[in-house]
């Protein structure tokens, strides 16, 4: 294994994972890890069932939002329940959300010029506590203490913002979103491994082909809608880090879906 890919934050836009898997540094990487939140969104069967034809290469872990999905098509309702969520989990195949219930929360792999490296959503500890690229160092050394000695690189999402940064001797990556990004649109992802170390991307597409074809495929009502604001990230980095940083060490969720 040299290079990996990481995917995450898919929140079942199709058309953003479609982009990203055809990069050929995407096509070409030995193992593509899916760090979570994968089908909460307005094309969930499909994004899922784009995922499983990955095969052995792809490296499944669970977002909250994996975990809601389960709980809803299960019966239970959730605080905050957000409309588009109860809907996808009406649309998964009982295959689906078999699958996702059996996700684990963090992965361990040997990466090439990081070492031993652990991956997960959120942290290590939780699928849905929110820790930002400027959370304060003890929040940072509070998680990193829970990890083995000999884990050099922590990899984790949920925010949907990409950054690197040292904490306590360890490097922290997170890939942002490939389908809800914060910022500037586009769908972001990380290659890491031999030659490379980590390398931040971003893979640009058709906006507007996307969102019509969204509001097109998709049965969830106001898909256009979504699609646009999502795709389009009407939410800046500047908005996301205020609303996480009142959420530091905690579960947060910044939307309108």
């Amino acid at each position: 294994m040299t290079r990996i890919a990481v995917l995450a934050d898919i929140h079942g836009v199709l058309p953003a994972l479609e982009a990203v898997l055809a990069e050929p540094e995407v096509r070409s990487a030995d193992r593509i890890v899916l760090a979570g939140d994968l089908a909460a969104g307005p094309q969930p069967v499909e994004t899922l069932d784009l995922l499983v034809s990955l095969g052995d290469r792809a490296v499944w872990l669970r977002g909250h939002a994996d975990r809601e999905l389960v709980a809803l098509a299960n019966g239970a309702e959730l605080e905050n329940q957000r409309p588009i969520m109860a809907w996808a989990a009406t649309q998964l195949r009982p295959e689906q959300i078999e699958l996702l219930a059996g996700l684990p929360l963090t992965v361990t792999l040997d990466v090439p010029g990081l070492g031993t490296t652990v991956f997960c959503h959120a942290t290590p500890r939780s699928d849905e506590e929110v820790l930002l690229v400027d959370s304060p160092l003890d929040l940072w050394q509070d998680v990193l203490a829970e990890l083995d000695r000999d884990v050099s690189t922590l990899v984790c999402a949920h925010t949907h913002m990409p950054y690197t940064r040292l904490a306590h001797r360890r490097l922290v990556i997170n890939p942002g979103s490939v389908g809800m990004p914060y910022g500037e649109a586009g769908a972001y992802w990380a290659l890491l491994g031999d030659g490379i170390g980590v390398a931040l991307r971003r893979t640009p597409y058709d906006l507007a082909a996307a969102g019509a074809r969204i509001g097109a495929e998709s049965g969830y009502p106001g898909a256009g809608e979504w699609a646009d604001y999502f795709l389009r990230a009407r939410a800046s980095d500047a908005d996301a880090l205020r609303m996480f940083s009142r959420r530091n060490g905690a579960a947060a969720s910044l939307s309108r879906g």
